[in-house]
């Protein structure tokens, strides 16, 4: 059995008069993520662990930023298409674990929304799904509420069928 391994990551600028959109979930709060698509910090560095293990580039590569198809784009499906590849080389997701880094709001009581919300998208069971936040103790960026960012490490497997 063929495994692969991919690690991702993002971040995202904070800002009023955004969403503040997580795993594909909207999080209520008074700032929200700054970026060309809807700033999905969570999706983002998952769609670059997929497309990692299989050495198909980053994100960047594929959702441009400078591209006007994109603007504002639900990043769900960023992550469609991304896992899109994936299946297309014949690969499938084993699980996936993520960290999201961030002081406020406090997000956990939406991580069975996110993960639902990413299980539906890639055929997944949502036991599949790990998602676990911390802050970074009001030290940096994160730590003063400037921006937030994801970890995401996903684990491949060859589909043998």
């Amino acid at each position: 059995m063929s495994y692969r391994i991919g690690f991702g990551v993002d971040f995202h600028q904070l800002a009023e008069g955004r969403e503040l959109w997580l795993g594909g979930v909207l999080i209520p709060h008074t700032k929200g993520s700054l970026g060309h698509s809807d700033a999905d910090v969570l999706l983002h560095a998952i769609c670059d662990a997929l497309l990692g293990a299989l050495n198909l580039g980053d994100i960047g590569q594929h959702f441009p930023n400078t591209d006007p198809a994109y603007k504002d784009i639900d990043s769900k499906l960023l992550l469609q298409k991304s896992y899109a590849l994936v299946l297309g080389k014949g690969y499938r997701v084993v699980n996936i674990d993520s960290t999201v880094c961030l002081e406020a709001p406090k997000i956990m009581k939406y991580a069975d929304a996110m993960r639902t919300a990413m299980a539906v998208v890639l055929g997944i069971g949502t036991e599949d799904i790990s998602i676990k936040a911390t802050t970074t103790e009001q030290m940096g960026f994160v730590g003063r509420g400037e921006g937030l960012m994801a970890y995401a490490t996903v684990l491949l497997t060859k589909d043998q069928s």
